[in-house]
């Protein structure tokens, strides 16, 4: 009998030392996050062995693989059993943190990868309304396209255009929000800093270049434009804004704390973003959609089969968080993909690769235990999460994983040459056709199909090792 998300949620507290040793809870799309005051009480190999996870990633922060919706109900049940509101920090979280610093620092990974992870954790409360609004831009966009603007002066139409493109238009005050929430700063001062990188023509300082009336800035003599920093500008505005409040209140006595610090803060840190930070956030920006067009549009098949290839070994040590907030800037539909990410499905198809590694063991091994862990793994990867068959299966062997990977890097090219793009996020695998544009669902499924083939081919030749499958699973 299927066990309840309570009972789940009291199985993986008793695991990890019990309600009491949770400092935080948090849930993305697929993974409980947890912290603990004490990590020597995790036991990793119980929480393994539980029959619904589909994986766990250790590190500075256990993550649990459940999958898409799972994971939100029993992020729910952890929150009710610790008293902890998902992603919410204790108000003693820092002491805490001091106290056991020895133990927490070794379990931490590598600071690449602790940076990325703080980058994404800015994006990840966002991603359900990212997911959502994004589909909602698909579902007018596709009414646009089968009824030839049949609808556009509906009431219900507007209504949907709206609530779509809200999230998007105002997506810099949020991000600023979320980071200077992450790095110990006030949400709604890092909210004020995001602002800064709304287009808005009845602000002054806010109106694009264009408009008339935009401001110009006095070390280039040139106009303001606030949508050229983008979603950067306004997440490194969040960051400084954090940093340079905490500063603030050291030297600020406790009486006019509530006063003279968020002042300080917003003035100094206003012109910060403005003179510094936003021509920096689009400078960066500018980059990475000049690589995104070289890589899309000069590279073309060879761009897909690297970006592809190197995405699932990526994923295994967490750096593909990197692709977040790129992912966010993609799908904004008043930006210059208008609203079309052409990267996302060819990295989604790396799962693909690796589902056609599986298979093409299950096919070939004669190890019980090996097609027991493929046949339990294999239902997600087909699904898009692909950690259970990457820590269970591929990864371990290492040259099925290798085979999946070059697998993976057949399909992406092939998405590349078909210039599938997807129009939001949060679903992957054979689910992903929800969210690719209009006209390229087959296309996406032709991709993923070869990904399929390519880590089934490569690793029924060159990936089957029964000796070593013996060594690694047992007889």
């Amino acid at each position: 009998m299927a066990l309840s998300n309570k009972e789940i949620a009291l199985q993986v507290l008793d695991a990890v030392g019990g309600a009491e040793n949770v400092l935080t809870n948090a849930t993305c799309m697929t993974r409980l996050h947890l912290t603990f005051r004490d990590v020597s009480k995790i036991d990793i190999e119980t929480i393994k062995g539980m029959d619904d996870v589909l994986g766990v990633v250790d590190g500075d922060v256990l993550q649990i693989v459940f999958g898409p919706g799972k994971v939100t109900k029993i992020g729910d049940e952890v929150a009710k059993l610790t008293h902890l509101n998902v992603t919410e920090d204790p108000i003693d979280l820092e002491a805490i943190a001091k106290e056991n610093k020895a133990n927490i620092k070794a379990k931490q990974t590598h600071p690449v990868q602790r940076f990325f992870k703080s980058f994404a954790n800015i994006f990840l409360p966002l991603l359900p309304g990212i997911a959502g609004a994004g589909l909602i831009n698909g579902i007018t966009k596709a009414l646009n396209v089968y009824t030839n603007n049949a609808y556009v002066n509906e009431w219900w139409y507007a209504l949907l255009m709206t609530i779509g493109w809200a999230l998007f238009l105002y997506l810099p005050i949020f991000v600023g929000m979320n980071a200077a929430k992450e790095y110990k700063g006030s949400a709604i001062l890092g909210g004020i800093g995001g602002a800064l990188s709304i287009s808005n023509a009845a602000m002054p300082l806010l109106k694009k270049v264009g408009e008339g009336g935009a401001i110009l800035l006095p070390l280039t003599n040139e106009q303001f434009n606030p949508a050229a920093g983008g979603i950067l500008a306004a997440v490194f505005t969040g960051i400084a804004f954090a940093y340079l409040e905490r500063f603030i209140r050291k030297f600020v006595p406790d009486i006019l704390d509530m006063f003279v610090t968020p002042l300080l803060t917003l003035i100094i840190g206003g012109f910060a973003s403005l003179l510094i930070i936003q021509p920096f956030g689009a400078f960066l920006t500018n980059g990475i959609f000049v690589s995104a067009d070289f890589i899309f549009n000069t590279m073309g098949a060879f761009g897909g089969f690297i970006l592809a290839t190197v995405q699932l070994p990526l994923v295994s040590v967490g750096l593909h968080r990197a692709f977040t907030p790129i992912h966010t800037m993609l799908n904004n539909p008043d930006g210059p993909t208008a609203g079309v990410n052409y990267l996302l499905p060819i990295l989604m198809v790396a799962g693909g690769g690796q589902v056609g590694s599986a298979l093409a063991l299950y096919v070939r091994t004669k190890n019980e235990r090996l097609k027991k862990a493929i046949l339990a793994s294999t239902p997600a990867g087909i699904l898009g999460i692909g950690e259970p068959l990457m820590y269970g299966v591929t990864l371990p062997l290492m040259k099925p994983f290798v085979m999946a990977c070059i697998g993976s890097g057949f399909g992406g090219a092939v998405i590349s040459l078909l210039g599938v793009g997807a129009i939001s996020q949060g679903v992957s695998g054979v689910l992903a056709p929800l969210i690719m544009n209009p006209g390229h669902q087959l296309q996406y499924l032709i991709g993923l199909a070869v990904a399929y083939a390519g880590g089934f081919v490569f690793t029924y030749f060159f990936g089957y090792n029964e000796d070593r499958i013996t060594e690694i699973f047992g007889e």
